[in-house]
């Protein structure tokens, strides 16, 4: 009875275009700002903190490659590439330049938008399957120069120490701190998504997404909106990177390689395609999963299994339990756990009626 739009009128055009048009989502809105600011920073631990803080940082991956893939169409295994070239964007500019974050951050988004626009170019001519080859071929080219160049990374396997960001002279070095900075980027990056898929550029990318050839015949430059779609998805890659580099105090392209491509698609496929609420879904439940299963495997798995065991079988299980949600989420549920949200909405907003 509270989540219907029986009752709401909207009198002008912004009203009609708000982000929360219902009362009640301003509401959620704000009390989801009060246990996210002021209640869970308070009353978590630093361990449960540092679990949320690589949460927010998978939002900001997960919402860049939804918008490629999700709202466009356009099939991409090269996310975690573009990744590592913002980490090793902004850790070269902070080391070399002693640049600062608000500097480092965007300049590594751009560079990988820029990377990513490379990438992309092939995708006027191919799509589906031939695409997904054209980016993984990307992933493994960007993987190959960032080892082998010792200008970028220092050489092979090389890593590159970054230190903590420094916020008016505040360095965000604990958990808490490094929460509310996090916490920002990943509620940024959700707006601006939101924000975006409601503009005349993201309506192109669903039209090209839904049929590109129709949306050509009405008017879309179907190569331009490719382009930028792949620009504004590697961007929120490259982001993600930096996030991931100023979190962990360093850039290493082990941390960025195919596996982590595949995790950010399982995301988005978990979650729901084209859907800014199932991005944070996946996120939240692919970021969850290895820690559960891990902590299930140590307790119950120590029973069957003698400790130099357990290691190999908790990898194991991890992998066998992430293909078999990826094949149960394609075949039982295609939009993901977002869609499971929306019939639970949709349940509330008639009961107690059934129609």
């Amino acid at each position: 009875m509270f989540h219907r739009e029986a009752g709401v009128f909207k009198t002008s055009y912004a009203a009609d275009m708000a982000l929360y048009p219902l009362p009640i989502a301003k509401w959620t809105v704000a009390a989801l700002a009060l246990i996210f600011v002021v209640i869970v920073p308070l009353t978590l631990h630093d361990y449960y903190l540092s679990i949320l803080n690589l949460i927010f940082i998978a939002v900001v991956g997960a919402l860049g490659l939804n918008i490629l893939v999700g709202y466009t169409g356009q099939i991409s295994l090269g996310h975690g590439a573009f990744m590592s070239v913002g980490a090793y964007t902004a850790a070269n500019l902070a080391v070399r330049l002693d640049l600062p974050f608000w500097l480092t951050l965007p300049a590594g988004g751009l560079m990988a938008a820029f990377i990513g626009v490379m990438v992309g170019i092939p995708s006027l001519r191919i799509k589906g399957l031939y695409l997904a080859i054209a980016t993984l071929a990307g992933q493994l080219i960007i993987e190959w120069t960032i080892n082998h160049v010792p200008a970028i990374s220092g050489g092979a396997q090389a890593s590159i120490q970054v230190d903590r960001p420094d916020l008016f002279g505040l360095i965000l070095n604990t958990q808490g701190r490094l929460y509310y900075f996090l916490l920002f980027f990943a509620v940024l990056a959700i707006v601006a998504t939101l924000n975006l898929m409601r503009s005349r550029i993201g309506r192109a990318f669903i039209a090209v997404r839904d049929q590109d050839i129709a949306a050509e015949i009405i008017g879309i430059d179907i190569f331009r909106y490719k382009l930028l779609s792949f620009a504004i998805s590697s961007f929120f890659a490259g982001v993600c990177g930096v996030l991931y580099t100023y979190y962990f105090g360093i850039a290493n392209y082990e941390q960025f390689q195919l596996g982590v491509s595949i995790d950010y698609l399982a995301m988005i496929i978990i979650g729901g395609l084209g859907s800014v609420l199932g991005s944070i879904f996946g996120a939240v439940f692919i970021t969850l999963l290895p820690i559960v299963i891990r902590t299930l495997m140590e307790n119950v798995g120590s029973l069957f299994f003698t400790e130099s065991e357990l290691a190999s079988v908790v990898s194991g299980t991890r992998l066998a339990v992430f293909g078999g949600l990826i094949i149960f989420f394609l075949v039982i549920e295609p939009e993901g756990l977002n869609r499971l949200w929306r019939n639970v909405r949709s349940y509330f907003r008639v009961w107690p009626f059934s129609y």
